[in-house]
């Protein structure tokens, strides 16, 4: 038995799909009413990595996110901020010159997001450069094809060699959960990551047609509570793509507050990543549609 099967025997998956789907359906049944609030609403505002990964971003358009940042506290009083900023690396640094406060989180997609089909050397230097031009924080994708093939050494390499790049900065692994075709798979997925050093496991880059479902977050999540129980490690979650309503949050954070409780209901331990989502979720605030971000 390699290092890696007796990593997952030692962190089997508790369940199949079937299960999967039942348990989220009857958690959903029972809870989501009491967490769609206003408060709620709020707190899932604050816990948002505002985002842009297109193909025609500009400079001025990040900027505008930066001022977007910048005024809200002023024409939202009493509403709490998003969590971060999320652009390519190479959009970085005007974001950071943009924002006024020097110590909000950046963070940047790297290593060849989202595919990940390149060398490690490029990954390298692109994640050291992301950090350079001002990012706090890196969110690289998993090797899937890799993975699938059972390379999990190389995965494991990988996201462990990138880590080491991030240092004290937090490292976030997008396993693409819509790839990976089962709950075993992303369990695995979850358990390898968090092995080689990932501070957050994330769902999905948004890029391909299945992206962050409850199912995923389900699985992820108690992929996080096994590990906490084993090692006494906190890991960190971000469902990301295709959470885009005021409700579909609501699900995920139902969710994480029932599977690992209220210690990670907070923007340091829960994030989600989107684009729409902010604007919604202030409009339910507010009480009317609002375009702000």
């Amino acid at each position: 038995m390699d290092k890696f099967e007796e990593l997952f025997a030692q962190y089997p998956c508790p369940f199949n799909d079937e299960q999967v789907k039942a348990q989220v359906t009857d958690i959903l049944a029972n809870h989501f009413a009491e967490n769609n609030n206003i408060e709620v609403w709020k707190q899932c505002l604050h816990q948002i990595d505002y985002t842009t990964l297109s193909a025609d971003d500009t400079i001025a358009k990040v900027e505008k996110m930066a001022n977007a940042v910048n005024t809200f506290e002023k024409e939202f009083p009493g509403i709490p901020n998003v969590a971060a900023i999320c652009v390519y690396p190479a959009m970085a640094e005007y974001v950071r010159r943009a924002l006024n406060d020097p110590k909000f989180n950046i963070a940047c997609v790297s290593g060849v997001f989202p595919s990940s089909q390149s060398f490690l050397e490029v990954k390298v230097a692109e994640t050291a450069l992301a950090l350079r031009a001002g990012a706090t924080e890196i969110d690289i994708v998993l090797s899937v094809g890799k993975f699938l093939e059972g390379r999990y050494q190389e995965c494991f390499d990988e996201i462990s060699e990138l880590k080491a790049v991030c240092g004290d900065h937090h490292l976030k692994v997008i396993l693409e959960t819509g790839l990976l075709q089962s709950a075993e798979n992303i369990w695995r997925a979850s358990i390898l990551s968090m092995a080689a050093g990932a501070d957050f496991i994330k769902t999905s880059t948004g890029k391909i047609s299945v992206n962050a479902t409850p199912e995923a977050t389900f699985v992820m999540c108690n992929a996080i509570k096994a590990w906490r129980e084993k090692t006494g490690e906190k890991k960190c979650y971000k469902p990301a793509g295709g959470v885009s309503t005021t409700e579909e949050a609501v699900q995920h954070y139902t969710l994480v507050k029932e599977i690992l409780g209220k210690e990670w209901l907070n923007n340091e331990s829960f994030r989600f990543g989107a684009s729409r989502l902010a604007n919604n979720l202030l409009s339910s605030i507010v009480g009317k549609e609002t375009k702000f971000f």
